[in-house]
């Protein structure tokens, strides 16, 4: 009998959690980062890109051929790409002017269309306007339930299993939410006293990939009653931390992931005993040209 080979779809997901080690040497508590930057797109958001389009498939809202459009910050429009690549639909990106350019590159590998905006709001206005003209469906990933279903059935399932169900605190840097909504839904339902740590940028940061929503933007996706706990980040200490996990664990990720490994270990640091997950949601490489890695702390 022919072996079954895999395919892009059957790679998604089952990510290494590995124990942070010095950078949480002086806690009394365990630190494990998700690393996310090994799914086949390099990022978490491959999860919910692959659970988009497939849902949408089996309710006949999208067939191959079809254009679909986003508004997307980069990772998602990264793995968008690659599955509608893989599954042959074309696709429209519009993304803030901003964005790192092995962003971009990487959206243009997968043949992606990029039309450049000047804020994620005017992204996503701009994504539902086309919409209405019939240039395409919209995935909104801010709205679509198949996005934080993807970390129900998945993400929050992996970190119970892999922590033997000890974890007891979960940490994640909010964008679109559906990640920590998806993965606080799972562990609650199995343990309701795991503690859920969203992370937003303060007030004077600029965060590649998370944001403090208005009001009138905020996901619809959210759950705010999933979220014990929401903490205000600092860019320029979260970008201090990504460069310590990179030199001292060898984990090479963004700004993002250094705010939620931050304060996953400062949480190990105030709970003797607690077993904190975080999320790295994505590989360092997608930023080397911000220059931030060369610079001295």
């Amino acid at each position: 009998m022919m072996k079954k080979y895999d395919t892009l779809a059957d790679c998604v997901g089952r990510t290494p959690l590995i124990r942070l080690q010095r950078v949480a040497a002086h806690t009394q508590a365990t630190v494990l980062a998700k690393l996310e930057g090994d799914n086949p797109a390099g990022s978490v958001k491959d999860r919910p890109a692959f659970n988009m389009i497939a849902q949408a498939e089996q309710r006949g809202e999208i067939r191959p051929g079809d254009n679909l459009i986003e508004a997307t910050s980069g990772n998602t429009g990264i793995a968008l790409a690659m599955v509608a690549a893989m599954k042959g639909y074309t696709l429209t990106l519009l993304m803030p002017k901003n964005a790192t350019q092995e962003r971009k590159d990487a959206m243009a590998a997968y043949g992606a269309v990029l039309i450049e905006t000047d804020s994620m709001e005017a992204a996503r206005d701009q994504a539902l306007a086309m919409q209405a003209q019939g240039l395409g469906k919209v995935l909104d990933q801010f709205n679509n339930p198949d996005n934080k279903q993807a970390h129900y059935l998945t993400t929050g399932p992996e970190i119970w299993a892999q922590t033997e169900g000890r974890v007891t605190h979960f940490v994640s840097s909010m964008g679109t939410t559906g990640t920590i909504t998806g993965v606080a839904k799972y562990l609650k339902e199995q343990n309701p006293a795991v503690q859920i740590i969203g992370l937003q940028p303060d007030a004077e940061s600029s965060i590649a990939g998370i944001r403090r929503w208005p009001a009138e933007y905020m996901p619809g996706i959210f759950e705010a009653d999933l979220v014990d706990q929401t903490l205000d980040v600092n860019q320029k200490d979260a970008e201090k931390f990504m460069r310590e996990m990179a030199r001292e664990e060898g984990v090479f990720a963004g700004v993002s992931s250094g705010a939620a490994a931050m304060v996953a270990v400062d949480i190990a640091r105030q709970n003797p005993g607690a077993v904190v997950v975080c999320i790295i949601c994505d590989r360092g490489d997608r930023y080397l040209s911000t220059g931030l890695f060369g610079r001295a702390d």
